[in-house]
């Protein structure tokens, strides 16, 4: 689906949820589906520039915000350069990156950071919105295996043992009204692709989010990363990855994964190897008996980097709005008939419903 003319996108209510570069990758495909696109940003970032932002100013940190931007925004490839360019040098400015210093400014300026957030969104012409999911100066903790706890999401990205539990200080805060209001109004609901721990799950600990989400009658989909994550989610299954999300915030949160099962080349996996990645397996049959339905796809691009493709995770999202507005009932219990119709349109399943 293209914009029209006039630059206007019809198209399903979609709120995407997540952060980190997961979350801009999956934007950059349903901006060109759909103008009713709001995500939702976790702020918990307290590393690189955006921590120094957070510690110098006081602000919230804007580098997931930025990315989010940019993403959804229509800029010509030198302003998205720009936007993305980062200083080098041992100077005050080395390490920091454009957009950032940008959303510091405009936050400066305008005296709050949602509002600089809007007012950067009109000026590089963002399709759809992006929110805090709260506004609360939130730090991002761990309670490891052995019981120790890490403070600092830039901590917990580098942790080598187990994840036991993730929480947020304040464990009070609360959410933005408008993530609130979008999470109800929405056709479907899409969690990541992102990390687990340090990008999904924290916006699920803001205070209403995961009841908004479990109460609104949207599909709900989550969408597997294809790789584990060296220090948070080393030998993960798809159906471990559910299993952190139920555990933090409850059951009933999703209808459907989306789980990658395109074979990745040896010598990919082989470099991945050595940062301590493989490949997420995809057990659907234990996902399913979780009471989740899981969808096996073809949604990677095999680069010099394993990323999701954002063409073909948007046409799948299309298509999966539009078949349960038709009331096929999807969800749980999507039969096979609904299956095989929905791999004939987009082309892009492996797995198996039984």
């Amino acid at each position: 689906m293209k914009s029209n003319q006039n630059g206007n996108v019809k198209g399903p209510k979609i709120v995407v949820i997540g952060g980190g570069t997961g979350l801009g990758t999956i934007l950059r495909g349903l901006k060109l589906i759909t103008s009713h696109l709001t995500a939702i940003v976790t702020v918990a970032d307290d590393g690189g520039s955006s921590g120094r932002l957070r510690r110098e100013y006081g602000m919230l940190p804007p580098g997931d915000i930025r990315n989010c931007l940019v993403a959804l925004a229509d800029l010509e490839p030198l302003m998205e350069r720009l936007m993305q360019y980062r200083f080098t040098g041992d100077s005050e400015l080395g390490g920091h990156s454009f957009g950032n210093l940008f959303l510091a400014a405009m936050t400066e300026i305008t005296g709050d950071f949602e509002v600089a957030i809007k007012e950067s969104s009109n000026i590089l012409a963002v399709r759809g919105r992006v929110l805090p999911a709260t506004l609360a100066d939130v730090t991002l903790n761990a309670e490891l295996e052995n019981g120790e706890i890490v403070r600092g999401e830039s901590n917990v990205s580098k942790l080598k043992l187990p994840i036991r539990r993730i929480t947020l200080e304040p464990k009070n805060c609360m959410p933005v009204p408008e993530a609130i209001a979008a999470i109800k109004d929405a056709d479907l609901i899409v969690l990541g692709p992102g990390s687990l721990y340090t990008s999904i799950i924290p916006n699920l600990l803001v205070c209403e989010v995961a009841q908004a989400i479990r109460n609104s009658g949207a599909l709900k989909i989550y969408i597997c990363n294809a790789m584990t994550q060296p220090g948070e989610t080393v030998n993960y299954s798809a159906s471990d990855h559910l299993r952190a999300i139920i555990d933090h915030a409850g059951p009933g949160l999703i209808d459907m994964t989306i789980i990658n099962t395109d074979p990745i080349p040896e010598e990919m996996l082989k470099r991945y190897a050595e940062e301590g990645s493989q490949p997420v397996l995809a057990d659907l049959d234990k996902v399913r008996s979780m009471g989740v339905t899981p969808l096996g796809a073809r949604i990677i691009v095999k680069t010099n980097l394993i990323r999701h493709d954002a063409g073909k995770l948007a046409e799948l999202i299309l298509h999966l709005a539009q078949t349960n507005k038709m009331g096929f009932g999807l969800g749980r219990l999507i039969p096979k008939q609904l299956y095989r119709f929905i791999k004939g349109i987009s082309g892009v399943f492996l797995g198996k419903i039984s």
